[in-house]
């Protein structure tokens, strides 16, 4: 599976965005999918998962409350809705996929996925 991530941009401390992961070669509902982030100077960081089937998501304490995953299948892309943004959360966003058989277990552990779509950077200013 290929993965694209868009959607990034320049936005203001409060301000709301939404990324887009496309994915391509696959269907998307085959995999659990992840996004990490990764802040200049900082190791890419686990934000938010959703399993391959139902309502399962798991989010980083950071994001609770802000940040939104989710999927549509029928479109084959997954989405992070970035509402309430910080300063500090500033950084790349990238997309990532494990295959549904491999389990949703550490969800948080960027070792457990094979597929990575290119960053989409997202700057939040105060």
């Amino acid at each position: 599976v290929q993965l694209q991530a868009s959607g990034g941009g320049l936005v203001q401390a409060g301000d709301s965005l939404r990324l887009s992961c496309a994915a391509s070669g696959r269907p998307v509902s085959k995999y659990n999918m992840a996004w990490f982030r990764q802040a200049p100077g900082n190791e890419r960081e686990f934000v938010a998962a959703i399993k391959f089937v139902g309502d399962t998501t798991y989010y980083t304490d950071s994001v609770k409350g802000r940040f939104t995953i989710s999927r549509d299948n029928a479109k084959n892309t997954v989405y992070l809705q970035l509402n309430s943004l910080k300063p500090e959360d500033t950084a790349d966003y990238y997309c990532a996929a494990r295959e549904a058989r491999t389990g949703f277990a550490d969800a948080y552990n960027r070792a457990n996925y094979n597929y990575w779509g290119q960053g989409t950077q997202v700057t939040v200013s105060s």
